[in-house]
């Protein structure tokens, strides 16, 4: 699993970051992971896979109108890109 230091962090951010993990009941090193998840991973990003779910209920296809494009969709495999001449 990757390792971050942080350098130069100031000693009332340090003071701050433990009080805030005493006060969640973690530790420092806990509360500054859940910190960073919820800065780069926010719970209200867009979810690709809800996104298109919801756009196909949306639209109204079923599962059998899912079903009738995959049994008609060309299985035949792709032919590798050729790069020498």
């Amino acid at each position: 699993m990757p390792a971050v230091t942080i350098r130069n962090l100031s000693a009332e951010a340090h003071r701050a970051l433990k009080v805030r993990a005493a006060q969640h009941g973690r530790s420092a090193e806990a509360e500054m992971r859940a910190i960073l998840e919820a800065a780069v991973r926010p719970a209200e990003r867009l979810r690709l896979g809800s996104a298109l779910s919801a756009l196909s209920r949306t639209a109204g296809l079923t599962n059998a109108d899912l079903e009738t494009l995959d049994r008609s969709r060309d299985r035949t495999p792709a032919v590798p890109l050729s790069l020498v001449q």
